[in-house]
């Protein structure tokens, strides 16, 4: 077994069970893309095992801090049992969930996501990678299901110097999928969707937000960076007359009239546009349109705590305009996905915003992803998906 030695005092994070060793913590030791490492402190103390990765600031990614453990297939059968039965403990309503979330079930890099009877994988990591075959196995093994694209597309995976992959592990047909969620059906595409083909962190708060529309009879809803439409499904459900989805994919927007339609919605209560959610705020502004309820959910404005001073003046200006447009009364739910933006300061981003615009506001609540998401104690960079939902006064 090869042995990574860290720096002198480099061992605390291990001990605090972080996973993650970057490579300014490492003395000395290499290996092979994804082989698994012995990580030893500066003093030879045994301290993980983990996956190490040479192209990679994260250069080792623990798999376990017990000596004891092998890392085998077996090894990855257990911590995917593990992950499976969490989820069935958990009240989720839908057949679309999260599976497997990283770190947070103790698979660094690997994210797997059902959608009914198939599931969509993203192996973002060396270390995942190098054991591919025996945690496909696994997925079907604990979830007794027969079909597993993968859709390891990101970005990230450059970082591992991994090419992209993607396409059928297990099984093969159509890639076409419907789910159920609080009753509604959806639809995606594992291939050509975003991320594994929908994003399932926002599944309780889109129930949330029907519910909030309905207790305070909002009438129009202005939904910005919609995607597919979850959460203007959830605003017609919830009673809403009048939805508006703005989305620069004219793709995504089509999919957003089928799931008006799928679900029994007046098609006339929905208005689709394609273009620049700022473009059309200002636009907005100037019609003098005013909205009951507006939702912000934009991508990844800083994905990393070095693009936060950007990001923030990005978060500022749509929520300022978003504000403004929002009528006496109304309801605000904002979000940010970037991990670089902590909820202290998306709390004052929002809140500059305000100043700003010249309206003060409730917070309602603070929401962030559904639980089959998990925030572990062990690694903060988990806690990535914030909202507030805000009535402004």
């Amino acid at each position: 077994m090869k042995s990574i030695r860290l720096r002198p005092g480099k061992e605390r994070s291990l001990q605090r069970h972080h996973p993650w060793v970057f490579e300014g913590s490492v003395e000395r030791g290499k290996a092979d893309p994804g082989e698994t490492v012995r990580v030893e402190a500066a003093d030879g103390r045994f301290l993980a095992w983990g996956a190490y990765s040479g192209a990679s600031q994260i250069r080792v990614r623990a798999w376990s801090t017990d000596e004891g453990e092998r890392i085998d297939a077996a090894f990855f059968g257990r911590r995917i049992a593990a992950a499976v039965a969490l989820r069935a403990r958990l009240p989720i309503a839908s057949n679309g969930l999260r599976l497997i979330h990283g770190e947070a079930d103790g698979l660094p890099g690997l994210v797997v996501d059902r959608y009914g009877d198939t599931l969509c994988a993203q192996f973002g990591a060396a270390g995942v990678e190098r054991w591919k075959p025996a945690i496909a196995d696994a997925l079907l093994a604990a979830t007794g299901l027969q079909r597993l694209y993968e859709r390891s597309d990101a970005g990230v995976r450059t970082l591992e110097g991994l090419p992209a992959q993607t396409g059928w592990l297990r099984g093969d047909g159509a890639t076409e999928c419907e789910i159920t969620e609080h009753d509604w059906r959806l639809t995606l595409d594992v291939a050509s969707g975003h991320k594994t083909g929908y994003y399932l962190d926002q599944r309780d708060n889109r129930g949330r937000f029907a519910r909030w529309v309905r207790h305070c009879g909002v009438r129009s809803v202005l939904n910005c960076y919609s995607y597919t439409g979850g959460f203007s499904v959830a605003a017609l459900a919830g009673g809403a007359e009048e939805v508006t989805s703005v989305d620069s994919s004219g793709p995504a927007l089509q999919r957003v009239q089928t799931h008006v339609e799928i679900n029994g919605f007046d098609a006339a209560r929905s208005r689709c546009v394609e273009g620049d959610v700022n473009a059309h705020l200002r636009a907005c502004l100037e019609a003098g349109r005013r909205f009951d309820a507006i939702v912000l959910d934009p991508p990844k404005f800083a994905p990393t705590a070095a693009h936060a001073e950007r990001a923030a003046r990005a978060y500022k200006d749509i929520n300022r305009l978003a504000l403004m447009l929002l009528a006496p009364g109304g309801l605000l739910f904002t979000f940010s996905c970037s991990g670089g933006v902590g909820p202290e300061l998306f709390h004052k981003i929002v809140a500059g915003a305000a100043i700003d615009a010249g309206v003060d506001g409730v917070i309602a609540e603070r929401v962030a992803a559904a639980p089959d998401h998990p925030q572990t104690l062990y690694f903060p960079e988990g806690d990535y998906l914030k909202g507030l939902l805000v009535l402004r006064k």
